[in-house]
């Protein structure tokens, strides 16, 4: 049995949660819809070149969640995971899965979005184990900020081996699956790389590498 990683965005589904939840919340009238719709934007094409600083997309893209309940922002999400999710997810992300399920192997998503989201979605899909980006609840509600270690680049690794007890030999007898340059530096520690759809960065990687390269759709 072997560990088998999933990131989320555009490698399980064909979009980024983020922004696909950011346009919903302006639909929701829960920000001011076209200066924050095109922030986000502006944000997302930084981290596709991998120059975002993870800690300032949080702290804008969880403004309109500060002070909200966790009961409803979590009914507002089961209605965008199954309007706007559900269409994107990839029927080779779902195959995939179900091989390396029938092989024994246990599926991990580990994702640079938040866990509101990124939860929901991995059980959409049927992975219940994940490690995303944790939000700060004070009395029910949130407050708009992060805790702990982002599951972001090298934060992947670090929140990985800590699930995994330290036991970083799992990592060797691992898959991780990824479209994006940002999970270069978990790509490089397990030992079955693979990778989706990738940017132009990625792909240059892979080939020098020698990494599988899939095309999901």
């Amino acid at each position: 049995m072997a560990l088998v990683i999933f990131d989320l965005d555009e490698t399980l589904i064909g979009g980024d949660c983020a922004s696909l939840w950011s346009r919903r919340m302006a639909d929701l009238g829960w920000v001011d819809g076209v200066s924050f719709v095109k922030r986000d934007a502006e944000l997302m094409a930084r981290y596709a070149i991998g120059e975002l600083s993870m800690e300032d997309y949080m702290a804008f893209s969880l403004e309109p969640m500060a002070g909200r309940s966790v009961d409803e922002v979590e009914r507002e999400v089961e209605a965008y995971v199954e309007d706007v999710i559900e269409p994107l997810i990839y029927s080779d992300a779902c195959s995939t899965l179900a091989r390396h399920r029938a092989a024994g192997d246990q599926p991990l998503v580990i994702s640079a979005s938040g866990v509101h989201l990124v939860q929901p979605i991995a059980e959409r899909i049927g992975i219940s184990e994940v490690l995303a980006i944790d939000l700060e609840v004070v009395n029910g509600h949130y407050t708009g900020r992060t805790q702990g270690v982002l599951t972001y680049r090298e934060g992947k690794i670090i929140r990985l081996l800590d699930w995994l007890d330290g036991e970083d030999k799992a990592l060797a007898e691992a898959h991780f699956y990824s479209d994006s340059r940002n999970d270069l530096p978990l790509l490089r520690r397990v030992g079955n790389p693979h990778v989706v759809n990738p940017d132009t960065a990625l792909r240059a990687e892979a080939e020098r590498s020698g990494w599988e390269v899939l095309s999901w759709k």
